[in-house]
């Protein structure tokens, strides 16, 4: 029966998305079986966007929070589709009382019979669940509810996912095929994680803990009495929207200091506790009279291993000391760029996005300059996401934009620099620098000294005629050997059209055909070996992680 309800999905899935699957297709071969592609404009970018937001909110809950994740996914879709899915809101009309009801009496028991007092008008309502007020020893509580049936649906609409991926990536470019390809189980893991609210108790106490001590950051504790898998009961603290600035004004709140924290209670959560709160949205914000921050809703969390926690840090020192290179070598051993970059060009665009970060007045002609190397649009970039990154990508954009939201002249990055040299990451980044100075000092001043020997002796057998020279290529990706074969079929090609026309002269047809043949066959493999994406370029390897593999050395 639940396979029977997919298939049915499917069918309206399919529907919903033809017609931009239609213009994909066209975009490809204007005739779609031939012609060549076609040049699409921002416009109609922009109102494909619509279409895909429309169907979204058509098909429901489970593509509503597919769409907040494609919002997130500048390796999926071009900056008009992201500007679009960033809109899409996580609110839908609440189920019946009578259906929640059901939910709470399985779980934990009769409702009045479990809380002092429960509002049966819903706080909030969105795709998964919904909250409500209610009261526990005199205490007021908020008691989220997971909706009443959602784990069927979501379940058909998952497998409907999967069976669509290998359907889309038919329609789009290589780069986005690549990331789309680990999306089904990303986005699986994701909403079942959302769903089950033991989990979201869990995290919720972990990170509550790490903010013990830090009277700025207020985090709501859990009843555990009073909460299950589908059930999460936590304490109910009252606060000002974090977006809503005009009554932070009126309650004299200092909205710039109030940034800060936030960005410091993220850097805190992602690169020293490696457990964080991942749906920053400025409904999961508030802000108390004090300027303390409220965080609500940690259904949508994550972990960060101190592999990525350490190039997150290399990134940020990057960043801090303007150094390019070394933020190149951060997002490669992240696997969030390709090794294939063109380094010069996303040099150019790091320096430029660095400066547009800190405010600077940026040339005009500059900008021009460097978007006609990259192409039209971003996620043409070689840029990929591994799953492990992707929430702390949410987390970055959401957290940047409510900060500006907050203070239009926030710099991001002079906080995360100053809170790196604080925790003395910055300090060991230097002292490391200065100690692989010195030792390269120490070489140099060594091979000084034995240099002028060496080269005297070197000279001499020169003078003798005496000096070989041994020259060793390396070419893992049979570079050479392909050219070969390309001079090789060209050559035949060049000798055979000419035999061909020689044999038709002479009447031969028998041995024209023949000859025929096998000029065409040569002409094919010769246009193929050409056709051969990347078949003449070389796996870049100039990441230091790359060059210490390559030496031995440790990771």
């Amino acid at each position: 029966m639940a396979v029977l309800r997919s298939y049915r999905r499917f069918v309206v899935v399919v529907w919903q998305f033809l017609p931009l699957l239609w213009g994909w297709a066209r975009d490809r071969r204007r005739f779609l079986l031939f012609g060549g592609s076609r040049s699409v404009t921002t416009d109609v970018r922009r109102e494909r966007a619509q279409i895909l937001l429309e169907s979204l909110l058509t098909l429901g809950p489970t593509f509503i929070k597919l769409g907040q994740l494609l919002s997130t996914r500048p390796d999926v879709l071009p900056p008009e589709y992201i500007e679009v899915l960033t809109e899409l809101q996580d609110r839908v009309p609440p189920a019946d009382w009578d259906e929640a009801k059901t939910v709470i009496e399985d779980e934990l028991g009769p409702v009045d019979e479990v809380f002092d007092d429960f509002d049966r008008e819903s706080i909030s309502g969105a795709s998964l669940g919904q909250v409500y007020t209610a009261e526990v020893d005199g205490e007021p509580v908020a008691v989220k509810i997971r909706r009443p049936g959602i784990e069927e649906l979501v379940e058909a609409d998952l497998r409907v996912i999967r069976w669509s991926i290998p359907i889309v990536v038919r329609f789009v470019g290589e780069g986005q095929a690549f990331s789309l390809g680990n999306l089904a189980d990303e986005f699986s893991k994701t909403i079942r994680e959302e769903m089950d609210y033991a989990r979201e108790g869990r995290m919720l106490q972990e990170i509550r803990g790490n903010f013990a001590d830090n009277s700025d950051i207020v985090i709501p504790r859990v009843y555990e009495d009073y909460s299950d898998a589908r059930v999460l009961t936590m304490q109910y603290i009252a606060g000002t929207k974090i977006s809503n600035v005009s009554e932070l004004e009126e309650r004299d709140i200092d909205r710039s200091e109030v940034a800060e924290t936030l960005e410091r209670a993220y850097l805190q959560m992602i690169i020293e506790d490696g457990v964080f709160h991942a749906d920053p949205h400025p409904g999961n914000l508030a802000v108390q009279d004090d300027g303390s921050i409220v965080f609500y809703d940690f259904g949508m969390s994550g972990r960060v291993d101190s592999f990525i926690q350490d190039k997150i840090v290399d990134f940020y020192i990057g960043v801090a000391n303007q150094d390019i290179d070394g933020i190149l070598d951060a997002l490669i051993e992240m696997g969030t760029l390709s090794p294939e970059a063109d380094r010069a060009v996303m040099a150019d665009v790091m320096e430029l996005a660095i400066q547009d970060a800190r405010g600077e007045d940026i040339e005009t002609y500059r900008v021009q300059q460097i978007i006609g190397k990259v192409e039209d649009t971003i996620y043409e970039f070689p840029l990929r996401l591994p799953p492990n990154l992707a929430l702390v990508l949410r987390v970055a954009t959401v957290v940047e934009g409510v900060c500006v939201t907050l203070d239009p002249d926030f710099d991001f990055i002079t906080v995360a620099t100053d809170y790196l040299t604080e925790q003395g990451y910055r300090e060991e980044s230097i002292r490391q620098f200065v100690q692989g100075t010195a030792e390269d000092f120490q070489a140099a001043a060594t091979s000084a000294v034995r240099v002028p020997p060496k080269l005297e002796s070197a000279l001499d057998r020169v003078e003798r005629e005496d000096l070989h020279v041994r020259a060793d290529l390396e070419d893992s990706n049979h570079v050479i050997d392909k050219l070969g074969r390309r001079v090789v079929l060209g050559l035949v090609l060049a000798t055979s059209v000419p035999t061909t026309a020689f044999l038709y002269v002479s009447a031969d047809l028998a041995a024209t055909g023949v000859s025929a043949a096998f000029t065409t066959s040569i002409a094919l493999a010769l246009y193929r070996s050409f056709r051969e994406k990347k078949s003449l370029q070389a796996s870049p390897q100039f990441t230091r992680q790359n060059l210490r593999e390559r030496e031995g050395g440790p990771e």
